[in-house]
């Protein structure tokens, strides 16, 4: 039987992947690496790169906690008091360039210890898999956007021709920034809670998991070499951190993943590492009509069909 240790061994080993095909494509920047423990159990490794050629500041992290589940949890989750064990990679980078995107991936395990004998409450299972890929370009490319979500189409149509749909409106309504009135980016997929099932069994997700993380790499180093030699101005160069902090405002006010992080006593600059080095907030910016900048907010709404 799959077993979390497994599990958790080839999210370390996607950690390191990713981040060798991301210091290729970078051509200059290398990660630091950095082992942690945490007090109530487990720990992980936080690897970061700074000031390299495009990545201006990137992390790809790899945890797996385990210890009592908070009770604001639980309640948030509708689970009963439990143990639990958590593993993971989450990644976020910020390009230097504006014309590159700001990329984000999530894939995830979590276990409810001891495991009960039939589910909760709700006849849900005690483990559950879940994540994402999203994309936040500064300057949507439609090019861009079509080739990034044709990609996660395809790996989604390779296990369930239902996946892509679903998990691509999943994602719509998760990364939206509702005081905004406006998506973080050209969204991507987001899933969650996949357990067992009639149709689908443990190894299946994990499957399907697996499938996920390994798009992240090819996928964003081809954005890299497409857009990181365009040239750029000053004003975009500005525009780029207004994003920016449009996508801090989501991290710090709506992302579960930063709360879950936070309420579960994690580690704040490995919780922390998605914000970027530099961002700006100027007040009540509105782009010049028929700019690219307004061109590009027209398109941050939910249900464009890219794929």
């Amino acid at each position: 039987m799959l077993t979390k240790e497994e599990i958790a061994d080839w999210l370390k080993g996607l950690q390191s992947r990713i981040c060798i095909a991301l210091e290729q494509a970078d051509g200059g920047g290398k990660f630091s690496v950095e082992e942690w423990e945490r007090s109530e159990g487990g720990g992980g490794v936080t690897r970061i790169l700074q000031n390299g050629n495009v990545i201006e500041k990137g992390g790809v992290n790899f945890s797996a906690v385990s210890g009592k589940l908070p009770a604001n949890i639980s309640n948030a989750l509708k689970l009963p008091p439990s143990d639990f064990f958590a593993t993971g990679v989450s990644i976020v980078i910020h390009p230097h360039n504006p014309h590159v995107p700001i990329i984000h991936m999530n894939v995830r395990y979590f276990e409810m210890l001891p495991l009960s004998q039939g589910g909760d409450a709700e006849g849900r299972g005690d483990y559950w898999f879940g994540g994402g890929i999203d994309l936040t370009p500064h300057y949507v490319n439609a090019a861009d956007a079509t080739f990034f979500h044709n990609a996660l189409k395809a790996t989604c149509d390779k296990f369930d021709a239902d996946y892509y749909p679903e998990f691509k409106k999943w994602a719509d309504d998760y990364f939206f920034i509702p005081h905004r009135n406006e998506t973080r980016g050209v969204g991507g997929i987001f899933f969650d809670r996949l357990s067992n099932t009639e149709k689908y069994s443990k190894e299946n997700r994990f499957e399907f998991l697996k499938a996920v993380g390994e798009t992240f790499a090819p996928v964003y180093t081809e954005l890299m070499k497409r857009n990181s030699v365009k040239p750029f101005s000053e004003k975009e160069k500005q525009w780029q951190l207004i994003r920016r902090g449009r996508y801090v405002e989501f991290n710090l006010v709506y992302d579960k993943g930063t709360k879950f992080g936070l309420d579960t006593n994690g580690r704040i600059e490995s919780i922390l590492m998605s914000l970027p080095a530099l961002a700006s907030w100027q007040y009540n910016h509105t782009p010049e009509a028929g700019s690219a900048e307004e061109a590009t907010l027209k398109l941050l709404r939910k249900g464009v069909e890219w794929a």
